[in-house]
C-alpha cells in the first residue's frame, strides 16, 4: 500500500464520477491533491481512505491522518471531532468502493487502455504470458500484472489505478492481468471494466479464504458480470467452465481441446494445428496447450488476426517455474513447476508421463498457513501418478514443517510408489536428482518462480532451478 499524487481534483467530482452513494459531511469545495489508505504516508491534500483489514481498521487512524493534512476522509462510520475543513464522504463499505473512487481521482485509467482480465485456479500468469506475447506481435504495448509481477497476484485498488495511470502516461496501450479469487472478493478490480475476462479452469485452492468450492466459485465468477466485463472468453472442458457458461450475464466464446488438432508435446515445447495453421509453443506439458487457447481465444476477441496470433505464440519463450525444464547432460529430465494444488500437480504429472517411459520422481510439499485439507489428496496423487516420490517442505511460515509432511504422507503412503520425507528441500531436490536413472523425468513442485522460502518467520533465499542445477552439477562430477 503506498500514497500517490494526483491532478488536483474536488472531491465532489471523484464522489460523481465514481458513481457511488455516499454522503458528504463537510465542506463541499474540498480539493483532493493524493490518495492513500496508509496513514503513515498521508499528505497535505490527501483523501485518505479507512479500509478496514485482517489486523486493523483504518478508522482508528483517521485522527493521525488528519493531523499529517488529509483533506477528506473515506469512512463507513462518521468520526467525531472532525474539523470543519476536512470532509466526511460516507459510504456503505470502503472497500466495495475504493476501486471506483481510486479510478474517478486518476482519470478512469482503464477506459484507455483494452483490458484484459484472466482468473482460474491453474494457468493465469501462463496464459497471460503467452498473451501477452501475442499482442506485442499485434503492435501493442503491454502492461502484464500479475503472479511474477508484483508482492500481490493481484494489487491493491488505488496501487492498480496509480499503475494504469502510469503505463497510459508511458504510451501503454494493452494490460494483461491476473485477477484472483481474493483481489475479487476484496473489490481490488472494482472501478474497471475489462474489455475480455478469461476464466482457465477451477480446482481446489484458498479454501482456508473461501471456506468451499462454493464460495471460490461465486468469488472467480464475479468477474463474469456486466459490472466488470463486456465480453467473456470460457474453458468449455472444464466443469466450473461449462457452469458459467450457463450463468454468464455477458457474451460468451469458449475455447477447448477440440479446436487443437494433431497434437505433440514435448519437455519444452507444444506443437499443434490451429485453424489450418500451425503453431509452435516453446513452453511443456499437455496444460500448456489449454493455456495457449485461452491466450489465443482471447486474442481473437480483442481483433488480432489468426496469423498474427501463431506468430506470437512462436514469440513464447517459456514461463519462469511454468514446466520450467533444467537442461542438463545427464540423460534425464528436470522439470520445476509452480503446481502447488491438487489440480495443478495431477497435471503436472499426467504431462511428465506422456513424456517418458521411464521413472517419474517428485518432489514437493505444502506451503504453511494455507489449505490443510489439500495436504493429504496431494500426497496421494504424487504417490498414484509417480514411482518415487521426495515429501519436503515448500514454504512452511508459521506451522512445523515435519507436521506438514507428516499430513502429506498420510495420501502419500495409500499406493505403492516408494516415498521419501526430508524436512530439507535442498537436500531432497539433491537426492531426487541423483537417484535418476537415464530416461527418468525429475519434477520439482510447488514453488516454481519463487525464489525465498519462509520458515518460522525466516526468510532465506531459495530457488528450485538454481538447486537443480547444482545438484546436477553435483551428479556429473560423481559420475567422472
Amino acid at each position: 500500500m503506498s500514497r500517490y499524487s494526483c491532478s488536483s481534483v474536488s472531491l465532489t467530482t471523484i464522489v460523481q464520477e465514481a458513481g457511488i452513494s455516499a454522503e458528504l459531511i463537510g465542506a463541499s469545495d474540498v480539493v483532493v491533491t493524493g490518495i492513500t489508505q496508509d496513514s503513515r504516508l498521508v499528505q497535505q491534500g490527501d483523501l485518505f481512505c479507512c479500509v478496514r483489514g485482517q489486523f486493523a481498521d483504518g478508522h482508528a487512524f483517521a485522527e493521525q491522518a488528519i493531523h499529517s493534512g488529509a483533506s477528506a476522509l473515506l469512512v463507513e462510520v462518521v468520526q467525531p471531532n472532525v474539523p470543519s475543513h476536512v470532509t466526511q464522504v460516507v459510504v456503505s463499505s470502503v472497500r466495495d468502493v475504493l476501486g471506483s473512487v481510486a479510478s474517478a481521482t486518476f482519470g478512469h485509467p482503464s477506459r484507455e487502455l483494452k483490458m484484459t482480465g484472466i482468473t482460474g485456479t491453474n494457468g493465469k500468469t501462463s496464459t497471460a504470458y503467452i498473451l501477452s506475447e501475442i499482442l506485442k506481435a499485434h503492435g501493442a504495448t503491454v502492461l502484464v500484472i500479475g503472479t511474477l509481477t508484483g508482492e500481490r497476484t493481484t494489487p491493491e485498488a488505488i496501487d492498480l489505478q496509480h499503475q494504469l495511470r502510469e503505463f497510459i502516461d508511458s504510451g501503454g496501450t494493452h494490460v494483461v492481468m491476473e485477477v484472483s479469487s481474493h483481489g475479487l472478493v476484496m473489490g481490488r478490480v472494482n472501478g474497471i471494466l475489462f474489455d475480455v475476462a478469461v476464466f482457465t479452469n477451477l480446482g481446489r485452492d484458498h479454501l482456508d479464504f473461501h471456506g468451499s468450492y462454493e464460495n471460490y466459485f461465486a468469488a472467480k465468477a464475479q468477474l463474469f458480470t456486466p459490472a466488470l466485463a463486456q465480453h467473456a472468453v470460457i474453458n468449455a472442458d472444464d466443469k466450473y467452465g461449462q457452469l458459467l457458461i450457463d450463468v454468464c450475464e455477458v457474451g460468451v466464446t469458449t475455447f477447448g481441446r477440440a479446436v487443437a488438432d494433431d497434437v505433440r508435446v514435448d519437455v519444452g515445447s507444444v506443437d499443434f494445428e490451429w485453424n489450418s495453421l500451425s503453431v509452435h509453443l516453446s513452453m511443456g506439458g499437455e496444460f500448456s496447450l489449454y493455456n495457449a487457447l485461452a491466450a489465443m481465444t482471447a486474442a481473437q476477441t480483442l481483433g488480432v488476426t489468426d496469423g498474427v496470433i501463431v506468430n506470437g505464440c512462436e514469440r513464447v519463450a517459456g514461463v519462469p517455474g511454468r514446466f520450467e525444464s533444467v537442461p542438463n547432460e545427464e540423460g534425464i529430465g528436470v522439470v520445476v513447476d509452480y503446481a502447488h494444488t491438487p489440480e495443478s500437480l495431477e497435471g503436472v504429472l499426467h504431462s511428465a508421463r506422456l513424456l517418458t517411459e521411464g521413472r517419474i520422481i517428485v518432489v514437493f510439499g505444502c506451503g504453511g498457513d494455507r489449505d490443510a485439507g489439500k495436504r493429504s489428496v496431494m500426497g496421494e496423487i504424487a504417490s498414484r501418478l509417480s514411482d518415487v516420490v521426495y515429501v519436503t517442505s515448500d514454504n512452511p511460515r508459521s506451522e512445523d514443517p515435519s507436521a506438514i509432511i507428516e499430513e502429506i504422507m498420510k495420501g502419500a503412503r495409500s499406493n505403492t510408489a516408494e516415498v521419501h520425507s526430508c524436512v530439507d528441500r535442498s537436500e531432497a531436490i539433491h537426492d531426487a536428482i541423483s537417484e535418476a536413472r537415464i530416461g527418468d523425468i525429475v519434477v520439482v513442485a510447488g514453488k516454481g518462480h519463487e525464489s525465498t522460502q519462509e520458515t518460522r518467520g525466516v526468510v532465506i533465499p531459495f530457488d528450485d532451478v538454481d538447486v537443480a542445477r547444482v545438484a546436477l552439477l553435483s551428479r556429473k562430477k560423481n559420475d567422472r
